[in-house]
C-alpha cells in the first residue's frame, strides 16, 4: 500500500481510542462527479474513493475499518460467540473438500484438520489409506507472511503428477504449478496468470492444457484482463515462453469475441477436445471440437457444435456422444444426445422436460446420471446409454442437497472412466457427508469425511414454507430453528439470499450456524426470483429489468416472517453477499422500516458504476450494460448506492469487504458505506469491516472466516437488542 503522507485531515481521519471510539461511520468529503446516461444525470458523490492507493483514501479506509474492529470488539458476548462458533467448528477431526479419485484406487482432496488454519492437498492409496500431503499452504504462510489458499487442482490420469493453482491474501490471482505426486518435487516453472487455469491432461499425463489471462500493458485499463485470454498447451515440464495457444481469439476454425473465455478439456478416452466458450457469467455456453491428437500436434481442427442459441448449460461425454442440458422450449430443463461433431439438429431428446428441475448430468462408465430438484430436495437418477433407455430413481440415504457438477460447487462427482459416483450429501439440519455410489445402486459413506459430535443435531427443524410475493408468485424459504421456538415475535432472525445468475439456495448445513441457534435465533433462507429454483423462467423473472423482484420478493418473505410471527422488524435482519449485496442493499433502501440490522458482504452495491471495473465486463451477460438506456435503467434501479435518500431513517448496517477482493471491487462497500453515513437519520451505527489480507472469500484461512463470522452474529444480536450483547 502507498505510504501515507502527512496531510491536514479532518477529524474522522484521525487515530480514535477504544474508550471514544464512535458507534458510527463518519462521513468523508462529497466530491461529485456526475454523469449523465440518456438524460439522466447521476451523481457520485464519493468516487474518489476508488482509489484505493491514493493516502488520503487508504488512510480512510483504515481509520474506518479499525473504527469498526474496535466498535465491534466491544459488544460483550462477541468473544463468547466466537468461541462457541470455534468449538462447533473444530469439533470434527478434519475437513474435506474437492475429492476426486484416479486408477489404481488412487484418491486426491483437500483437508483442513481442526487445529489447521487452511486446507491442504493430500492424497491417498484406498480410501483406508494413509494421508500424504502434496501441498501445505500454512507452511507458505509461515515462510512468506502471507496467507495463501489453494484455488484449484487437476490430477493427471493415473495421478502421477497433479497441476494446482495457489494465491495469496484472497486475490485468487493463481499460480499455476505442477508436481510430482511421488517424489513433490516441482515439474517445470510456476505459471503466472493463471487466474481460471481449468486444466485438463492429455489421457497420456505428458501434456496439459489450461486458460492463462493475457498479459496487461504498462497503462492499459483495468477492464482489459479478462479479455483475450487463451488456452496453452503444454509439454510436461515445459517452457510457458514456447508453449502454443491452440484454442481462444484467433483460433483457426472458432469466432471467439475479447470478452469470451475459452477453455479446453480432453475426453476420458483421448479421441477429442472440447473447446468450450463462455461470455463471462452467461449460462448458456458455446462448444467446439477438435481430434486431441490434431490439438496434442498444435494444430487443433476446430469445428463448431453448440451456439449460445441452442441454451446449452452442461455438457457431458461418453463414446463419441455428448450429451446435453438445455432449457430451449423448456424452462426446467431437458436432456438431448448428440454425435460428436454433428450437427444439433440431429440430436435426440433422451429426458424430456417435467415438473422436476433437471439441475445437473454427469457421465459414468454405467449410464448417465441425473441431479433432479424438487422445491428445495434433490433427486438422483439414472439412465442407462442404450437407445429407449428409462430414467430409474437412486435412493440416497439423506434426503437433502447434492451438487453432480463440482465445478458448481460440490465435492460430488462422476468419472466416465468408473461406474458410480461419489456423492456429497447434507441438508439444512445434517452435516455433509461423503458416499459412494457403485453401480449397482449401493450407497456406503466412505468415511472421508469424519463425522463430527455436532454433525446431527436433534434439536433442530427445517421449516419449507412458500411466500406469496407482491404479484402472487410463491417464493420458496425455509427456516432453520430449534423445535423449541415459540411462534412470540420476538425471536432474532436472520434472512438469508442471493438470488442471482440463476443459483439457487441448497439445503446446506452450517456448524457456525449452530452459534446463533444457540443464542435463541431463528435462519431463514429465501430463493427469490432470480434463482432457478423453478426453472429457467423463475431466473429469467429476476433478470436485469425484471430484477425489482428479486428484492421484492425478498421484502416479502421479512413480511411473512413478521405477521406469522417468527420475529418482528426490531429483530429481524438482513445478510447477503457479492451479488446478494442488490438483494439486501434494495431491501433497505425500498423498506428501511423492515429492518433492525443489514449485512451487505462483499457486496455489489454501485451497480452503475460496476461495468469499469475488471469483472463487470464478464457480468454484463447478468446484470446488463450502461452503454444502453435499457441496460442503464436496469442498472440505476438496483444501484444501493444511488437509492440511498438523506434524511431517512435507516436500519444499522455492516459492511464487510476484503481489501483484495477481484470480482467485487472493495470500493463497492466503501462508497456506499460512506454515502449512507451521510444521509441516514437513524442514529443506529453504520460500520465498514475491512480485512487487509482477504478478497471476495476464497482463500480466506479458517480464522479470518471464524472471526468475521462471530462480528457478523455479535453484530445482528447486538442492534436486535439482545441482552447480553449491548455494550455498556
Amino acid at each position: 500500500m502507498t505510504a501515507l503522507r502527512k496531510l491536514a485531515l479532518p477529524l474522522f481521519l484521525l487515530p480514535i481510542a477504544a474508550g471514544s471510539i464512535a458507534q458510527t461511520l463518519s462521513a468523508p468529503p462529497i466530491r461529485d462527479v456526475p454523469e449523465t446516461f440518456f438524460g439522466t444525470t447521476v451523481p457520485d458523490p464519493y468516487r474518489w474513493l476508488e482509489d484505493k492507493q491514493a493516502p488520503e483514501t487508504a488512510q480512510w479506509m483504515k481509520a474506518a475499518a479499525d473504527q469498526a474492529q474496535v466498535a465491534l470488539a466491544r459488544i460483550p458476548g462477541r468473544q463468547g460467540l466466537l468461541e462457541r462458533i470455534q468449538k462447533y467448528d473444530s469439533a470434527a477431526s478434519s475437513r474435506v473438500a474437492g475429492i476426486s479419485r484416479e486408477t489404481g484406487d488412487q484418491w486426491f482432496f483437500e483437508r483442513r484438520g481442526a487445529s489447521e488454519n487452511q486446507f491442504k492437498l493430500v492424497t491417498r492409496k484406498g480410501l483406508q489409506g494413509t494421508d500424504k500431503v502434496l501441498v501445505d499452504p500454512d507452511a507458505i504462510a509461515k515462510s512468506t507472511g502471507k496467507p495463501h489458499a489453494i484455488n484449484y487442482y487437476a490430477p493427471s490420469p493415473g495421478g502421477k503428477y497433479v497441476a494446482y493453482g495457489l494465491s495469496k491474501q484472497g486475490s485468487e490471482d493463481a499460480v499455476l504449478h505442477v508436481i510430482d505426486t511421488q517424489s513433490g518435487k516441482q515439474i517445470g516453472q510456476p505459471i503466472d496468470r493463471a487466474q481460471f487455469g481449468s486444466v485438463s491432461w492429455s489421457t497420456s499425463g505428458i501434456a496439459l492444457v489450461f486458460n492463462r489471462l493475457q498479459e496487461l500493458k504498462p497503462g492499459a485499463p483495468e477492464t482489459e484482463k479478462y479479455q483475450k485470454s487463451q488456452v496453452y498447451l503444454l509439454p510436461l515440464g515445459g517452457d510457458i515462453a514456447k508453449a502454443p495457444t491452440v484454442f481462444g481469439k484467433g483460433a483457426p476454425g472458432t469466432a471467439i469475441s475479447d470478452a469470451e473465455i475459452p477453455f479446453v478439456s480432453f475426453t476420458f478416452d483421448g479421441k477429442w477436445a472440447l473447446g468450450y466458450v463462455i461470455n463471462g457469467t452467461q449460462r448458456e455456453i458455446r462448444l467446439y471440437v477438435s481430434p486431441a491428437n490434431a490439438l496434442l500436434a498444435g494444430k487443433p481442427t476446430w469445428q463448431p457444435q453448440v451456439e449460445a442459441a441452442d441454451e446449452v448449460t452442461e455438457v457431458t461425454y461418453m463414446a463419441d456422444k455428448l450429451y446435453l442440458r438445455t432449457h430451449k422450449n423448456a424452462s426446467r430443463s431437458r436432456v438431448l444426445s448428440v454425435d460428436v461433431g454433428a450437427k444439433l439438429a440431429t440430436a435426440t431428446e433422451i429426458i424430456p422436460q417435467s415438473e422436476r428441475v433437471i439441475s445437473g448430468i454427469a457421465a459414468a462408465a454405467d449410464g448417465l446420471y441425473v441431479e433432479a430438484r424438487n422445491g428445495n430436495v434433490k433427486q438422483l437418477f439414472k439412465r442407462s446409454y442404450a437407445k429407449d433407455a428409462q430414467l430409474s430413481e437412486v435412493k440416497l440415504p439423506v434426503e437433502g442437497s447434492f451438487i453432480l457438477n463440482s465445478d458448481e460447487g460440490g465435492a460430488s462427482a462422476a468419472d466416465p472412466r468408473f461406474g458410480g459416483l461419489i456423492l456429497d450429501l447434507q441438508n439444512w439440519v445434517r452435516a455433509r457427508q461423503i458416499y459412494l455410489l457403485d453401480s449397482k445402486g449401493s450407497v456406503r459413506n466412505t468415511g472421508l469425511q469424519p463425522k463430527g459430535p455436532y454433525d446431527e443435531p436433534t434439536d433442530l427443524v427445517a421449516t419449507e414454507v412458500k411466500v406469496k410475493s407482491h404479484d402472487g408468485a410463491l417464493v420458496p424459504l425455509s427456516i432453520i430453528h430449534k423445535k423449541s421456538v415459540v411462534l412470540d415475535g420476538t425471536n432474532p432472525t436472520i434472512l438469508y439470499g442471493y438470488a442471482s445468475y440463476g443459483i439457487t439456495e441448497e439445503p446446506y448445513f452450517s456448524v457456525s450456524r449452530l452459534a446463533w441457534l444457540d443464542a435463541g435465533g431463528v435462519f431463514a433462507v429465501a430463493n427469490p426470483r432470480g434463482s432457478s429454483v423453478y426453472g429457467q423462467d423463475w431466473y429469467k423473472a429476476g433478470f436485469q429489468s425484471t430484477k425489482p423482484n428479486t428484492w421484492k420478493d425478498f421484502i416479502a418473505c421479512a413480511e411473512w416472517l413478521i405477521s406469522n410471527r417468527w420475529t418482528s422488524s426490531n429483530k429481524l435482519g438482513i445478510w447477503g453477499g457479492s451479488a446478494g449485496g442488490i438483494l439486501v442493499g434494495r431491501a433497505m433502501t425500498d423498506r428501511p422500516d423492515l429492518f433492525a440490522a443489514v449485512v451487505p458482504q462483499v457486496g455489489l452495491l454501485d451497480a452503475v458504476r460496476a461495468e469499469v471495473t475488471p469483472n463487470g465486463v464478464p457480468n454484463i451477460p447478468e446484470f446488463g450494460t450502461r452503454t444502453t438506456e435499457a441496460g442503464f435503467k436496469a442498472l440505476l434501479e438496483m444501484s444501493t448506492y444511488h437509492k440511498i435518500r438523506d434524511g431517512v431513517k435507516y436500519p444499522a448496517v455492516l459492511f464487510i469487504h476484503g481489501v483484495n477482493d477481484p470480482r467485487v471491487e472493495v470500493w463497492q462497500s466503501t462508497k456506499t458505506a460512506a454515502r449512507m453515513a451521510a444521509a441516514t437519520a437513524s442514529n443506529k451505527p453504520i460500520l465498514l469491516r475491512l480485512d487487509y489480507d482477504a478478497g471476495h472469500g476464497v482463500g480466506s484461512t479458517k480464522s479470518q472466516v471464524l472471526q468475521e463470522r462471530a462480528d457478523l452474529f455479535a453484530f445482528f444480536l447486538w442492534q436486535m437488542g439482545v441482552a447480553d450483547f449491548q455494550p455498556k
